[in-house]
């Protein structure tokens, strides 16, 4: 009796594990009736307002997916706001901590092998963002200087790799998250930021004075944004890919845009002013999650 007894407490305990590794996304939340959406502190398609509160472009749409998700699964999946930063985000998406990232992740060869990515949602242009009073107005203008990005993110080798760049020396100094890496800047320790456009932009519109910062110089590089999640899970991948045509179909995913972008926004109801690309126009006209090499190549 005592190994019988053994037995199925093994077998209950190798189910347990299997399922808690398994990649079946859309069980899970069925069975949980909850999901863990990832989420940024200071990024401009996804940020927080305090107190738990979360709020952006891609923060709103992900709610839209979960929202889908709820109808197919015949019952309300609850949300579980995850902050992530730009270095640990992969790694819990990988572990089951998040379900579904939907931050500022730029679509790539290398995370390909680590994660899935839903469509493309957003094309980023990185720039460069410095004081207006900076004397500063391209590449060029940025040897001898300080130049701030963030931790976890490509933007700087992204600098260096430009053939715009060549000869240019400066010194790297680095933020833990886009507030922090903007914070350099305004507080004169860095005298350029490198990120995201609407990165930049975001955080300069919610600066005390807008007006004193200025984007310069050539795009560096085009990248596309998408969700992220686990891979090899292709009905959870299909879900969400789906629920993101039908957005973009009904219109409900350019009103979000107009809405983040164009119009005044919480905390200090003011515009980021970013019309939207033709980039971002065209990955809507065909959705795809072609990572950013394939931009390159065109």
């Amino acid at each position: 009796m005592k190994k019988h007894i053994l037995a199925l407490v093994c077998a209950m305990v190798a189910t347990g594990s299997a399922l808690a590794q398994s990649n079946d996304t859309l069980a899970k939340i069925k069975a949980s009736g909850n999901i863990s959406l990832g989420v940024r502190d200071s990024s401009a398609l996804s940020y927080t307002l305090g107190n738990g509160k979360y709020v952006g472009f891609h923060t709103e749409m992900g709610e839209r997916i979960v929202a889908d998700l709820s109808k197919a699964a015949g019952k309300e999946i609850k949300i579980t706001y995850s902050p992530v930063t730009s270095q640990n985000r992969i790694p819990l998406v990988q572990n089951g901590t998040v379900d579904l990232e939907c931050g500022s992740t730029t679509n790539n060869a290398t995370r390909q092998k680590d994660v899935a990515f839903a469509m493309t949602t957003y094309v980023e242009e990185v720039r460069i963002l410095t004081k207006a009073s900076s004397g500063i107005n391209s590449i060029k203008d940025l040897n001898g200087k300080t130049v701030a990005t963030t931790t976890g993110t490509t933007s700087v080798q992204t600098l260096r790799k430009s053939e715009r760049a060549g000869g240019i020396d400066f010194k790297e100094i680095m933020g833990k998250d886009h507030a922090d890496s903007f914070l350099l800047l305004e507080s004169g320790r860095a005298d350029a930021f490198v990120m995201d456009g609407s990165i930049l932009a975001a955080n300069a519109s919610k600066s005390r004075n807008a007006a004193d910062y200025k984007m310069v110089g050539d795009v560096l590089s085009v990248e596309p944004i998408a969700c992220m999640m686990r891979k090899d899970d292709p009905a959870f991948k299909k879900a969400v890919d789906d629920s993101i045509k039908r957005q973009i179909a009904d219109g409900s995913l350019a009103k979000l845009y107009d809405k983040w972008f164009m119009q005044p926004i919480p905390p200090t109801n003011t515009k980021i002013g970013l019309p939207m690309s033709d980039a971002t126009k065209a990955a809507w006209a065909n959705p795809n999650d072609k990572p950013m090499e394939e931009y390159v190549k065109k």
